[in-house]
């Protein structure tokens, strides 16, 4: 089984794709981590590093590439990243987006990276702005098009651990014989080598 688990920063990615990995005995594979580390690597700060990837798409497509092969290779885990769904494709069993107001989300951000809650919410939006315009760039993808996720949580209603129960009885639920509605995903050509 692969799940791929999308949304913007401070939507509970992490923390949900986490938990599903460890209820459903499947293995995480983060793409913030790994962009975070190509960030540290290179001294750069993760808000930098998007604006510097807006200059040099090679980051971007060698993280994605990656995230890519791993959904295509193996089976048996959690992929998360805000592109997760899309590179995933049809790979992906579930494609679950993830979503809470701004300001909601801008108050995780700055309680786990203890900074301001204004400072974390300009960089939120920085951030934001960079990624939708670079992926509708490189890739043709309207990030704001949510009509390829199966299940689309706004993490704000519920807790951490009710938003985790309500994905991982769906997910355990699912009868595929009964499936009518999986939405087809075309991979970004670039990765179809």
């Amino acid at each position: 089984m692969l799940l791929t688990v999308s949304g913007p920063a401070g939507s509970g990615k992490s923390t949900t794709a986490a938990g599903l990995a460890e209820a459903l005995d499947l293995e995480h594979v983060s793409g913030g981590d790994i962009f975070r580390d190509l960030a540290a690597d290179r001294g750069y700060s993760p808000v930098e590093f998007n604006e510097l990837a807006e200059e040099d798409e090679r980051i971007d497509r060698d993280l994605d590439r990656r995230l890519y092969e791993i959904a295509r290779d193996r089976d048996g885990l959690v992929l998360e990243s805000r592109l997760a769904g899309w590179l995933a494709g049809d790979h992906a069993d579930f494609r679950l987006w993830l979503d809470a107001p701004v300001d909601v989300r801008a108050a995780r951000i700055a309680d786990r990276e203890e900074k301001s809650v204004e400072r974390a919410r300009e960089e939120t939006l920085r951030r934001e702005r960079s990624e939708h315009k670079r992926y509708a760039d490189y890739y043709d993808i309207d990030i704001d098009d949510l009509s390829i996720y199966d299940f689309v949580v706004n993490t704000a209603r519920w807790t951490a651990a009710d938003v985790l129960a309500i994905l991982t009885t769906a997910v355990e639920r699912y009868e595929p014989t009964a499936d009518e509605g999986r939405y087809p995903v075309a991979v970004v050509d670039d990765f179809q080598s």
